[in-house]
């Protein structure tokens, strides 16, 4: 087998095969008499081998470590474990392809922020277009991030309280309510009388069991608070500071 019947058969470049020579992984073949190289059904499977490890996510150094532990058994060894390997990488695909399904029917389609839960999604339906809201756009990018962060124990908690909050037509139209009268304080300053009504509203809409036990620390110039006040308008900033103290005292009482 020549270099480039080797490199279809796997479905890489030849290029590929020589730079996997040029790093160790792939060994060398014997040259005919002729001077050309040829290679055998073990340079096929090692080959194969590492393309599927690549795949994988695996570094080349880290490629080069498993085939090292390869190097004692016999050929239908590593055959058993290049199956299992393809075997998994096509439950990750399917899992995948499952998701994708689920976020392309639900209704609404697919929301602006990019592909998320199908939960999320659903939720972000139920509320209605909010495009003309600069301040539901900024709140949806934060919960697709909150989403994407936690630890996966803490997910389904996340989305159960999140459609507790916000997945009933009530809740929907509270929301929307609140987006526009923290709109309306984009060019406000802090002392703005509409503050107050933003804040009660605000506070309303946020899940009770996302609240901490010992309170907020309000705190501007702290952590991810600092991050969040920078984006705001000073009133729509006092707002969300007033609303996780209500918000707060609320979980005390």
């Amino acid at each position: 087998m020549r270099i480039g019947e080797l490199a279809d058969t796997v479905g890489v470049t030849t290029r590929t095969v020589r730079h996997y020579h040029h790093q160790g992984l792939l060994p060398e073949p014997e040259r005919l008499a002729n001077g050309y190289r040829t290679y055998t059904l073990r340079h096929v499977v090692v080959l194969a081998r590492i393309r599927r490890l690549t795949e994988l996510g695996l570094g080349l150094a880290e490629v080069r470590d498993v085939l090292a532990d390869d190097a004692g058994k016999d050929l239908a060894e590593v055959l058993e474990e290049l199956d299992s390997d393809l075997a998994r990488q096509e439950a990750a695909i399917r899992e995948r392809r499952t998701r994708l399904r689920a976020l392309l029917g639900t209704e609404g389609g697919v929301p602006p922020e990019g592909p998320v839960s199908p939960e999320l999604a659903e939720l972000f339906a139920g509320i209605g277009d909010v495009s003309g809201s600069p301040m539901a756009l900024r709140d949806r990018e934060m919960l697709v991030l909150l989403e994407s962060t936690v630890a996966p124990e803490e997910r389904a908690g996340l989305l159960a309280a999140m459609r507790g909050a916000l997945g009933s037509p009530e809740a929907a139209a509270r929301a929307r309510r609140t987006y526009e009268l923290l709109d309306e304080l984009a060019d406000a300053g802090a002392d703005d009388p509409r503050v107050a009504e933003a804040a009660r509203v605000l506070a309303d809409c946020m899940p009770a069991e996302l609240l901490p036990e010992g309170g907020f620390d309000l705190d501007p110039g702290h952590g991810l608070l600092r991050a969040l006040y920078a984006d705001f308008a000073p009133a729509q900033a006092e707002a969300v500071r007033r609303a996780m103290e209500i918000a707060a005292r609320g979980r005390r009482s």
